[in-house]
C-alpha cells in the first residue's frame, strides 16, 4: 500500500538534522507507524519539524558568480575521483 511521510528538509536529510538523534528517532518511528498502520493507499503524513535554517530553499542548487569557481572545482575533483574509482575497480 503506497504511503508517504514528508519531511520538508534539504535533500540528503530525510530523517532529520545530522546528529539530532531524538529528531531522527521520532521521524523513524513516525515512518514505521505509518507503514504499519496506514488505512488507505496514498496516505501522506507531514512531520512536525522544521529545518533549522529555512534559507536552504533559496540556496539549494544556486549557482552565481560568487560560487561558480568553487562549484567548477568541485565538479572537476568529483570527475577525477570517479575516473580513479573506475581504474581501481577494473
Amino acid at each position: 500500500m503506497p504511503r508517504f511521510l514528508f519531511t520538508d528538509f534539504p535533500l540528503g536529510n530525510p530523517i532529520g538534522v545530522p546528529f539530532d538523534v531524538e529528531m531522527q528517532k521520532t521521524i523513524t518511528r513516525m515512518a514505521l507507524d505509518l507503514a504499519a498502520n496506514a488505512q488507505f493507499s496514498r496516505t501522506t503524513v507531514q512531520t512536525p519539524f522544521e529545518w533549522h535554517d529555512n534559507d536552504w530553499r533559496k540556496n539549494f542548487m544556486y549557482v552565481g558568480d560568487e560560487n561558480r569557481k568553487l562549484l567548477e572545482r568541485a565538479g572537476r575533483m568529483r570527475k577525477l575521483q570517479q575516473e580513479k574509482n573506475k581504474e581501481e575497480n577494473v
